[in-house]
């Protein structure tokens, strides 16, 4: 039997989800299987509606090899096992006559742990273990969480916490769940045989394709111990996510509450010498924090360098006495020891990151309401990590709906590790860029709108100018309006001031839980929604509820970031233009991400308007916008409020 072409696959698969075929799909599906036949490197931007999902999925499943496809929400790993792979696994078994295995792979600590569930948790005033189910009273929340979980635990195969609806508060999971330092390891463990993580691993080791996060990527490239199976290729989806994540994973943090927990863990199992050492470092260290005032810490001050090289040499000590001494009065002594060993190792290791003091590093003071002082160290960079990690040794794919910004995709690609496009070299990754365009016709289905007549954002103060603008535009549309903020505190004296204003609902996020926002703001045309970060990029919503998208300014990060401050110097000292590197760069992606929840659908118009008038009159302006769909551009005021009011006349007209 002749081996089925790719056009063939795709078309089986395609028609299994009941979609439709896209020229866009079918280019990016020949780019991926040339890529991984290649062993090269591969970029593809893939709009909204293209299909993307089964334009790599495809390909990989024909590949033969194992594939790890790593994305960044939930929402798309949950679309790609429950939707997207039983059904193109099934079109493609006549074709490929062979079934094609698939798997999902998180951090242990997704998972639910039976030693913990069973035996209890370790206690941190005490010796040994208390009964959380015990402890927690049955008409509390949290015992009822306690308690609905222990049920799901003899019913779930997967253990999986995301299969729990519905879900439960992170403090009642934490009761159930163990962090890959705390775990005893399967050998040793009493529950190991049944261990819901352990089985993940197990099924991702038979799997064709292993679907996990990039938080699961990048602690394999960073901490050198292979979590995810040995595999040929790698495709990361919602690409443009990858840097802040990696980064995230290899942030350390040290504040005087978590320091507490790891003296009170250790305290009974070791001598009292090296709890007493621990216990003074500690009460060092949080003297200092009293006093940490927010910014980037150019040089470590001299009382917090001889408090973190305190702790550091007594949490050396505490991790050598933990290792060599028992105590057998200790209920469960294991568990109890892993926990006290991670939480000190912890403490150990962000402490001497930032003693050793390494140039590729940023340190910072944070100040939280809630939590407190708190001492930040992150890389300045991990372009070199992921360039290093992840292009050396297998094929990898990238894709999202925006990887080009300001026109090429040099700019994402530098963020990643990639010299230009093109360039050659030795030790140069050679890769290549491609954008399959959209099945929209963005020009006559959208329309960018720049109030070019508004005065320029300041940093503080109230935008009456911007406020008014923004009244007129939603009484417009009729409503149907998405409102994308750069702070909390701008989405809130927005809703604020324009709740008083117009017989709209306005919908505020933080108010309910982001899902139940969306189901409501979808529901009804009258019905606006306003938020900030998670919005930019977590909204679909198709069809005539979503007909205005507005930003309030352009979303550049603080000037007082520690991170992006530094990261925009380090561009400058070598020579580079750091503004355009880091600031810019951060808001044409949020931008590019922010203007993609206006069209979902191709019935789907209106308008995307920006609320700021540099992006029509600054030098770096024509940069963000050629990062943006291809909408039909205006500053006429005028002309767009004909339009929106024409677009929510014919959405009701049709009873939409």
């Amino acid at each position: 039997m002749t081996k089925p072409s790719l056009t063939e696959l795709l078309h089986a698969a395609v028609s299994a989800v009941g979609g439709t075929e896209r020229p866009g799909q079918t280019a990016m599906a020949e780019a991926v299987a040339g890529a991984v036949d290649d062993n090269a490197h591969l970029l593809v931007q893939a709009g909204t509606g293209t299909g993307k999902s089964l334009g790599y999925l495809v390909p990989a499943l024909a590949h033969g090899e194992r594939v790890v496809v790593a994305t960044a929400t939930l929402a798309l790993q949950r679309q790609l096992v429950e939707r997207d792979l039983p059904r193109t696994v099934e079109a493609l078994h006549p074709l490929l006559r062979r079934r094609p295995q698939y798997a999902m792979l998180k951090g242990r600590s997704n998972y639910l742990c039976l030693h913990r569930l069973h035996e209890g948790v370790p206690q941190d005033e005490e010796e040994g273990l208390f009964d959380q189910f015990e402890a927690a009273a049955p008409s509390s929340k949290l015992g009822q969480d306690l308690l609905r979980l222990r049920d799901w635990s003899d019913e779930t195969e997967s253990g999986d916490r995301d299969d729990l609806t519905p879900g439960v508060s992170d403090r009642a999971w934490a009761q159930v769940s163990v962090s890959s330092r705390e775990c005893l390891g399967a050998s040793k463990c009493a529950y190991g045989a049944e261990c819901f993580a352990e089985a993940a691993r197990e099924r991702a080791k038979l799997a064709d394709v292993v679907i996990t996060n990039h938080a699961l990527l990048a602690i394999d490239a960073i901490e050198g111990a292979p979590v995810l199976p040995q595999h040929e290729v790698l495709i990361v989806d919602e690409a443009h996510e990858l840097v802040s994540r990696v980064t995230g994973v290899a942030t350390g943090e040290l504040t005087p509450g978590q320091v507490n927990r790891a003296v009170r863990r250790a305290a009974k199992l070791v001598n009292e010498k090296a709890a007493d050492a621990l216990q003074t470092a500690s009460e060092g260290f949080e003297r200092v924090m009293e006093l940490a005032l927010p910014g980037r810490l150019e040089e470590v001050p001299e009382d917090l360098g001889h408090a973190l090289m305190a702790l550091r040499d007594a949490a050396r000590t505490v991790i050598s006495a933990l290792g060599s001494t028992r105590d057998k009065s200790v209920q469960d002594e294991d568990a109890v020891r892993k926990q006290a060993m991670a939480s000190v190792e912890s403490v150990h290791a962000v402490a001497e990151r930032i003693t050793q003091g390494s140039e590729w590093d940023v340190v910072w003071y944070e100040r939280h309401d809630r939590f407190g002082a708190s001492v930040r160290v992150a890389p300045l960079s991990v372009s070199g990590l992921l360039r290093e990690k992840l292009f050396a040794e297998r094929s990898v794919v990238l894709t999202s709906a925006t990887l080009k910004l300001g026109g090429d995709f040099n700019g994402v690609g530098a963020s990643l590790g990639l010299a230009p496009e093109g360039t050659a070299g030795e030790d140069v990754p050679q890769w290549k860029g491609l954008d399959v365009g959209s099945p929209f016709d963005y020009p006559k289905q959208g329309i960018l709108y720049v109030a070019r007549h508004l005065a320029t954002p300041g940093r503080e103060g109230a935008r009456t100018d911007m406020l008014d603008e923004l009244a007129e535009l939603m009484e417009a549309a009729g409503g149907r309006t998405l409102g994308l903020f750069s702070s909390m505190r701008a989405a809130q004296a927005a809703a604020e001031a324009l709740r008083e204003r117009l017989e709209k609902p306005i919908l505020l996020q933080g108010e309910e839980t982001l899902g139940e926002l969306i189901k409501n703001f979808a529901a009804d045309p009258d019905t606006c929604l306003f938020g900030t970060l998670s919005l930019w990029q977590g909204v679909d919503v198709p069809g005539a509820s979503c007909q205005l998208v507005v930003m309030d300014r352009i979303p550049f990060p603080r000037p007082d970031d520690p991170l992006m401050s530094a990261r925009s110097k380090a561009v400058e000292q070598a020579g580079g233009n750091g503004f355009m590197a880091v600031a810019a760069t951060h808001a044409a992606l949020l931008m590019a991400q922010g203007a993609g929840r206006l069209v979902r659908a191709t019935g789907d118009k209106g308008v995307v308007a920006v609320l700021d008038p540099r992006l029509a009159n600054a030098r770096y302006g024509s940069y963000l916008r050629a990062s943006l769909p291809d909408f039909w551009y205006t500053t006429d005021r005028n002309q767009v409020r004909r339009s929106l009011s024409a677009i929510d006349a014919a959405a009701r007209a049709e009873g939409r």
